[in-house]
């Protein structure tokens, strides 16, 4: 019962007096309209009931997708998930423990995502660049109820440089140039900052996974063009 009025009370529109993130109710960090598909939805009520840091990542380890909503606005456990961390609002320690982890892919996914609604700037860009040289397949579920393949490093990149990801509407990012104006951030070196220069040195062309890896300069970040087959 106290789970269920401590929910009550973080859903509650009219005056939430809890802990907040960037000012306000962590659970608001989600449009209104996905907070309520969450919190309507069969997976919400069966398998969130309850949930502590620890038994999260027995639901999460069960993701084999990720994604907002799909078909009729379904929501899919992983934003259903990533809910229910904005209700717990877990210590940092263990949200970096979540996304380090190498075994299970969709928890890395999951605390990223999270990383990008809670973390300050300067903290989103040095949590998640690493994660670009990260390149596990990944699926994603489309809002059509279909699948698309991507990758750890250009989700995380989506994180980095776009205003929505998995349905949501992101807190604006300043770019990465203006942090290290401030001098908040250091300047990026990419991770293969020496192939390219033997490249430009003997005139070879680049590997196959260095092609995948380089992409087009966007912002504060990459796009790759990848595949948009599901994984198998």
């Amino acid at each position: 019962m106290e789970h269920q009025a401590d929910a009550k009370r973080m859903f509650d529109e009219r005056g939430y007096e809890g802990a907040v993130i960037h000012n306000q109710n962590p659970a608001h960090l989600l449009e209104k309209a996905v907070r309520d598909r969450v919190t309507e939805s069969y997976y919400w009520k069966e398998q969130c009931f309850a949930v502590n840091e620890a038994t999260l990542c027995d639901r999460a380890v069960e993701m084999t997708y990720l994604g907002g909503t799909y078909g009729q606005q379904k929501p899919t456990a992983f934003i259903c998930l990533c809910l229910k961390l904005l209700q717990l609002m877990p210590e940092r320690s263990i949200v970096l423990e979540y996304l380090h982890q190498t075994e299970f892919k969709y928890l890395s996914a999951l605390a990223a995502f999270y990383v990008r609604l809670t973390f300050d700037s300067k903290d989103v860009y040095t949590t998640l660049e690493p994660l670009l040289a990260d390149y596990r397949k990944l699926r994603r579920r489309t809002k059509d109820g279909g699948y698309s393949l991507t990758y750890m490093d250009q989700f995380v990149d989506d994180l980095l440089t776009k205003d929505r990801v998995c349905g949501t509407s992101l807190r604006k990012l300043p770019h990465r140039s203006l942090l290290e104006d401030l001098g908040q951030l250091e300047m990026r070196e990419s991770p293969l900052g020496e192939e390219l220069d033997e490249i430009d040195n003997d005139g070879s062309e680049p590997s196959d996974r260095s092609e995948r890896s380089i992409g087009t300069p966007n912002g504060n970040g990459f796009n790759r063009e990848r595949s948009s087959s599901p994984e198998d």
